[in-house]
């Protein structure tokens, strides 16, 4: 225990508990495998929103046969460098890597590979599925649409979600560059833990249900919305309201499946929207041969060059170097690896209740 408020658990318990959850829903044992390891993959990284704080919700999904622990997951439809997938209603953490393995084929032939995903479900955290085509020396990209909790600009009602976009890049001796962001000023996941710690949201992530700020981390709850990237007009809410829109077309618009506030709801409670003009969640994943357009070797040493001359940039009072995109998160891993991940004692305690029903013990 570190305090009250938390738990500590090793890497290898809380992923053999996950496993065993996956593997009781039906889940093969790859499946459940490359589920858990996305999963976790989130906690390792201090994205704990992302994580084993999910399962749960995972689990009611598939108790309300929203999700298909033996999916038949196909491509549909391709040329060389473009693909759409269908998840069969599969866990998007197996959806996802499926996609992203087909995109990282495609490259490897012909230089580069796109491909847009329907009838998928939530997938984790975006960075894990961009970071795949690290190791074979590709830039990957991955984006997803989300359950609508996100109001666009001048609007109250919801009409996005918080559709994330993850860029990873490869380099030579400098660790890759992995931005992986929401496209609203926090997510919604965040959001969850303000709530479950009893704490007020910052001033600039949420409305209320007539539009106005508000730091009342509830206010989803009373029909208040997220708000995208910037918060307001005046700081650029417009930009993130577009970035945010650009996800959901690629994602879905693109390759099918439900957009905007058609989107299915993550939490399984919550009643399907009406008139569904596609099938699921979707996805975007793209992957590119960096020796599609030079030397390998040759972009990873000015990669290598970016990172160090970003990094000894003069900084300001209070700080004492510039974060490259994936820094914090990979410093994370390497502390979590070795000492465990701390869990909120509510996530603690949902995840004894998950366990209960597949007689698991935490």
């Amino acid at each position: 225990m570190s305090s009250k408020m938390e738990q500590v658990f090793s890497y290898p318990h809380l992923f053999s508990f996950t496993k065993n959850v996956f593997l009781s829903m039906g889940c093969s044992e790859a499946d459940a495998t490359i589920a858990t390891t996305v999963l976790l993959s989130a906690d390792l990284r201090g994205i704990d929103s992302h994580g084993v704080a999910r399962l749960s919700g995972y689990v009611r999904l598939w108790e309300a046969k929203r999700i298909n622990a033996t999916p038949n997951i196909k491509v549909i439809h391709e040329t060389p460098s473009t693909a759409v997938v269908d998840g069969d209603s599969g866990l998007g953490l197996v959806v996802a890597p499926f996609a992203m393995k087909v995109a990282i084929e495609k490259a490897t032939n012909v230089g580069s590979g796109w491909v847009s995903v329907q009838n998928s479900n939530h997938f984790g955290i975006a960075g894990y599925h961009a970071m795949m085509a690290l190791q074979h020396d590709m830039i990957g990209m991955a984006m997803t649409n989300a359950s609508a909790l996100v109001a666009p600009t001048f609007s109250t009602e919801r009409m996005l979600g918080t559709n994330p976009i993850a860029v990873a890049v490869p380099s030579g001796n400098e660790p890759p560059f992995v931005a992986d962001m929401a496209t609203t000023t926090a997510a919604n996941g965040k959001l969850e833990i303000l709530q479950r710690k009893n704490l007020e949201a910052p001033l600039g992530w949420i409305q209320d249900a007539e539009g106005e700020a508000t730091t009342d981390a509830h206010a989803l709850k009373n029909k208040g919305a997220l708000l995208p990237l910037g918060s307001d007009k005046e700081h650029g809410s417009h930009k993130g309201y577009a970035l945010g829109s650009i996800v959901d077309i690629f994602s879905a618009v693109l390759s099918g499946a439900n957009y905007g506030p058609w989107v299915p709801p993550f939490p399984a409670y919550v009643p399907m929207p009406e008139n569904q003009p596609g099938k699921g969640l979707g996805h975007f994943l793209g992957a590119m041969r960096i020796d599609a357009f030079r030397k390998a070797d040759d972009f990873k040493k000015d990669m290598d060059n970016w990172i160090r001359r970003f990094r000894s940039a003069k900084t300001i009072e209070g700080y004492d170097q510039v974060l490259i995109p994936g820094d914090p998160e990979r410093l994370f891993e390497a502390q979590r690896m070795k000492d465990g991940i701390p869990l909120l004692e509510t996530v603690a305690e949902d995840l004894v209740k998950v366990g209960q029903k597949f007689n698991l013990s935490l």
